[in-house]
This record gives structure tokens, sequence and C-alpha cells, in this order.
């Protein structure tokens, strides 16, 4: 009996950290597609009372971060959120919302103060008023839409990191504080810096937020399922493999059709799609950071047909492989 307790226990705390293992390994793989194209940045100097209403961004993040003073965060049927000097707040997806100095302020649209907001510039915004005075760094961060999974959208609307979780992050803390600075230099190559130092910030940030997601999987769903997170692991990071539904499905010990159903309940999209998804993504890294001939592109990224791999890249960028290559060196 004290033995096959044990085996039980032991059983248990293998199952536990395989969970955690692959739950480490998803958190990771949602962090990958985040290779920023550009970025338009700003500092607020606003004084209350004041509240400005943010856009939707498409295949765009948005972070605010809080260098003095304070804000309120308001989202259409979202909870208000208070947020105080050194607290970070990202919007994976770029939902609209409005910043304010009071939860129930009226604010006037960002594109009245801000109407030009190019990737690659950066803007001010100035709003004198008799009250409390807050500064901020606010950044929207464009993406290759492309790159970003049905489970990179399905993440909530906002992630907060307060003042004491920034803190724990030195290189987050000393990256905001520096591109928050006033005499941010603006030497030539200075724009790409910024754009890899906000990239290096969204994902510092994202860390922990995502390690704190895996410890209360209610915020993200799929973590619950253990079938579809292991699926979602083998197919980040085992693309390469000659995966088809049904074989997926057997690895995780489900059916086809309750596998494809969870799958597009917990992710968003179908388990193809996302299979896709990901192998077009490295085959696209393939062809711009890497000199590998392209004939063996296929096979590295799971087709065993050069002509079927063709078809579905072009069917997915709306170019062919070479004409992708060529033309990223052609803009270099």
């Amino acid at each position: 009996m004290g033995t096959q307790g044990t085996d039980r226990q032991a059983d248990r705390a293998t199952w536990s950290e395989r969970s955690e293992a692959e739950h480490e390994d998803l958190l990771s793989e949602l962090l990958k597609p985040l290779r920023l194209t550009g970025v338009f940045d700003s500092r607020w100097h606003v004084s209350a009372p004041w509240a400005i209403e943010g856009d939707a961004e498409q295949s765009c993040a948005v972070l605010h971060y809080i260098v003095e003073g304070g804000c309120w965060i308001t989202g259409d049927g979202h909870t208000p959120i208070e947020l105080r000097a050194g607290d970070l707040i990202v919007f994976p997806t770029g939902v609209a919302h409005r910043l304010s100095d009071c939860p129930d302020r009226q604010g006037i649209p960002l594109k009245a103060v801000l109407p030009e907001r190019k990737a690659g510039t950066s803007g001010e915004i100035r709003i004198e008023g008799t009250g409390a005075e807050s500064r901020l760094l606010c950044a929207g961060l464009h993406y290759d839409a492309s790159a970003a999974t049905g489970l990179y959208r399905a993440l909530p609307w906002a992630l907060v990191l307060d003042r004491a979780q920034v803190d724990r992050e030195p290189l987050l803390r000393d990256t905001l504080r520096l591109l928050a600075s006033a005499d941010r230099p603006v030497e030539p190559g200075d724009r790409l810096i910024t754009l890899r130092a906000f990239e290096m910030a969204l994902v510092l940030a994202l860390r922990p937020l995502l390690r704190e997601l895996a410890g209360n999987p209610a915020s993200l769903p799929v973590l619950r399922h253990p079938g579809i997170s292991r699926a979602l692991v083998m197919i980040a990071t085992r693309f390469a493999e000659p995966w088809t539904i049904d074989s997926l499905a057997r690895e995780v010990g489900m059916s086809r059709s309750a596998f494809t159903a969870a799958f597009r309940e917990l992710v968003g999209e179908s388990p193809a799609r996302h299979l896709t998804a990901r192998r077009m993504q490295e085959a696209a890294r393939l062809l711009t950071e890497t000199s590998l001939p392209q004939s063996a592109v296929p096979a590295r990224v799971g087709y065993q047909s050069a002509v079927g791999f063709h078809l579905a890249f072009r069917k997915w960028y709306g170019m062919t492989p070479g004409e992708h290559r060529s033309g990223v060196a052609s803009a270099a």
C-alpha cells in the first residue's frame, strides 16, 4: 500500500513537473512572434483635469509607463484600472481604451492631440491644468500580423505590472526609464536602436505577466486544457514533423472531432491554420534571416513537396518564396 501511494505521488509530481515545463514552453513560444516592425512613441506631460481616448490599433501592441503621478485606464466592459508612478500596462492587441485623471471623465480623441503617429517617429502631448501632474511614456508597437497566432490574440485585453514587479526586472525598469527620458539621444541609427529597445521592453514585460497567467489558468483558459496546451507546444517546437490533425489528436490522447472543437474554442482558430501559421512564420524567417538555399526550406518547415510549400507560401503571404527573399534583400 505504501509503495503504491508513493508511486502515485511520484506520478503526480512527474505530471506536475511536465505540465509546468510545457506551460513554460508554451509561454516562451508566445513571445517568439513579437519582432517589431515599427514603433511610434510619445511623452505625455498632463495636469488634471484630462482624459484622452485611444484608438483601437491593428497589429499593434500598446504600452503605457507611468513615469510620474498616475492615471486611470478605462475600457468598454472592463473594470477601471488605477496606475501609479512606476507601473506599466500593456495592451497586447491594441484594444481601444481611455487614459484619464479619474475614471468617469469624458476624453478627447487621441488623433486630436497626435494627428500623425507614423512608425519610426515620436510625439509629445501637453495638457495644462490646475490639478495633479503626471508624466507618461506611451508607445504603439507594430508587429507582423502574420506572426501573431490565435493564442496571442486570445491574451487578456490589458496586462499590468505594478512598480514592485517592474523593479524586480531591472533591465526592463532601466530600459523604460531610458526610453522615457526627455534627453534621449537622436543620432544616426537611433531609430533602429529605439525599435529594438522597445521590442526588448515588450518581451521583458510580457515574460513575468505570462508566467503569472500560467499560475492562474483562468486568465488564459487554454492552459487549463492539458491536451490543447501540449498540442500547441508540439506545433510550436516540432512543426517540421509530418503532422496531420489525426496524428496531433492521437498524440494528445483525443479524438479528432473533440480535439478540433476544443482547439478552435480555446485558441480561436483551427489546428490546421495554427500549424500552417507556425510553418509559414519559420519559412519567412529562414528566407529573410539565413542563407539557406530556397530548395531546402520546405523540408525544414514540414513540407515534403516543394510545390505544396510554394502554393501554401503564396496563399499565406501573397507572394512566392523567391519574391519574399528578393523583396527583403532589395529593401535592405
